[in-house]
């Protein structure tokens, strides 16, 4: 145990957990702490999660860090996932379950409201793409749907704003989360009035938009003895994970991109304007108030790699998926998937797509189709790469964090795919390591450690040339088929 040595705190609050990493002033880890958490889903494209879950999950975690080194951090910063709406009363107690970024109830708004002029001027004054995802067409839907429970809501915030009310009694957003939500001017750093109107708020309904370097130390009495923490503990806001990651992976200059799998997965760039492209909605949030993040997000990476596992090799572990992968050429000999289990974003905004395993031959085997899978979510997100290339600059290198970087078949299939560099920046999660930059930054500490290249893997360009005929037929298959996927949507279920 390393004793007496200041620390930074970054907490990451995701999707499916939280985690918490201590690192010293010189960027070095010094512990860490994961807590997990489920999603439900009650009824066709509904989304949902329990705050107070997530709330005792981001108590626990930091009650773990400190019974490990024994002492308060210097600071505490935030990464969280984006997109997630919860309606709370005069008390700050919540009056529903919390919609996730994977809720879909508003996909009719979005999709109306997509192909209108309104549509793309909202994207374009605040970034966010016009989809069920967005803050701005949940709470649509919710004001449409359900006027009494809309009514009756104090407040609507986000999960970070949840437990940042938790700490200080007040409701207060950063920046990159605020243009997350559809409803964030990115050019003005204020509410935007036409989104308000349509949503049907006030700015009275939502938090107060500030830096994600902004600093507070004034912890209420009864959060500081929950959590144990100083009272005069430094906590920094910080920002979205997207954002967070970017800045964490060390993707800050041109020509170079972050690449996340989780259980969804994203290919983002750093740029000191917005990045737009009204087709594919590229979206564009705020770092800070002079540095966007530019990319786009897809809804199936990790969750359709357990929906394979599941499905085919119950009883296997990832490792055993893995090997079984790792037997079949690249390619798997024609066979391809359209891994659109769960609708898309982007590049397609899509809702009603559906998985598709295409050209079926009787040589595929259970690790035929384990591997196209697996090739399925690397070509979504290779879609992404290409489709924010041309809208911005050529990338060389795509630095990659998440999950799947402990696989090494997993890793090189991407890279042949890409066709790019790909660089291991760091084993931890790059989301909280950026949350602890945007500490420093706040609190003046310039970190001494340099970039650390765990891992450059490049691409072999004979099993890229194969990917890209594969790819082609990819990109067409959706075409081809998507007028049928909606129809099947609306009346198969």
């Amino acid at each position: 145990m390393i004793i007496n040595q200041e620390y930074i705190l970054g907490i990451d609050i995701g999707t499916g957990s939280t985690k918490a990493i201590a690192c010293n002033f010189a960027g070095e880890t010094l512990t860490s702490s994961q807590h997990y958490y489920t999603v439900s889903s009650p009824k066709p494209g509904y989304s949902e999660q329990n705050p107070e879950v997530i709330l005792l999950a981001f108590i626990q975690s930091i009650k773990d860090i400190l019974a490990k080194l024994g002492y308060s951090p210097y600071a505490i910063s935030f990464s969280t996932t984006m997109h997630s709406l919860i309606a709370v009363n005069e008390n700050g107690d919540t009056l529903a379950p919390m919609m996730t970024w994977a809720d879909s109830r508003a996909e009719d708004i979005a999709a109306k409201l997509r192909v209108t002029l309104q549509g793309t001027q909202l994207y374009r004054s605040c970034g966010t793409p016009i989809h069920a995802m967005s803050p701005l067409c949940k709470l649509t839907w919710l004001r449409e749907n359900e006027p009494d429970f809309f009514a009756k809501a104090h407040k609507f915030i986000s999960i970070k704003e949840y437990i940042w009310y938790f700490l200080f009694n007040e409701y207060q957003i950063d920046y990159s989360v605020a243009s997350s939500t559809g409803m964030f001017d990115i050019n003005t750093l204020k509410w935007n009035d036409e989104a308000l109107k349509l949503a049907g708020v006030g700015p009275v309904k939502l938090s107060a938009p500030v830096s994600t370097t902004m600093k507070r130390t004034d912890i209420d009495p009864k959060a500081t003895q929950i959590l144990g923490l100083s009272a005069n503990t430094n906590v920094i806001i910080g920002a979205s994970d997207g954002c967070c990651a970017n800045l964490g992976s060390f993707v800050d200059k041109p020509g170079v991109a972050s690449l996340t799998i989780g259980t969804s997965g994203a290919v983002r760039i750093t740029s000191p304007t917005p990045v737009f492209d009204d087709d594919a909605m590229i979206f564009n949030y705020l770092l800070d108030d002079k540095t966007y993040v530019s990319g786009g997000a897809i809804n199936n990476g990790g969750i359709v790699l357990d929906w394979l596992r599941k499905s085919f090799s119950p009883d296997a572990s990832y490792n055993d998926v893995f090997n079984e992968i790792a037997t079949i050429n690249a390619g798997s000999d024609g066979l391809i998937f359209l891994p659109y289990l769960y609708g898309e974003r982007a590049p397609l905004w899509d809702t009603k797509t559906c998985g598709t395993f295409f050209n079926i031959k009787p040589i595929h085997t259970k690790a035929h189709f384990l591997r196209a899978g697996l090739e399925g979510i690397c070509f979504a997100l290779y879609d992404v790469l290409q489709t924010l290339e041309k809208a911005s600059s050529p990338i060389n290198r795509v630095h990659i964090s998440g999950g799947f970087i402990s696989s090494e078949v997993w890793v090189q299939m991407l890279a042949d795919i890409t066709g790019k560099e790909l660089v291991i920046v760091q084993q931890e999660d790059a989301s909280a390591i950026g949350a602890i930059f945007l500490a420093m930054k706040a609190l003046n500490i310039k970190p001494i450690q340099q970039p650390k290249f765990d891992a450059i893997i490049s691409p072999d360009m004979k099993a890229y040339a194969i990917y890209q005929k594969n790819f082609m037929v990819f990109k067409k298959l959706y075409k081809d088929l998507s007028e049928t996927m909606h129809w099947a949507h609306d009346n198969l279920g």
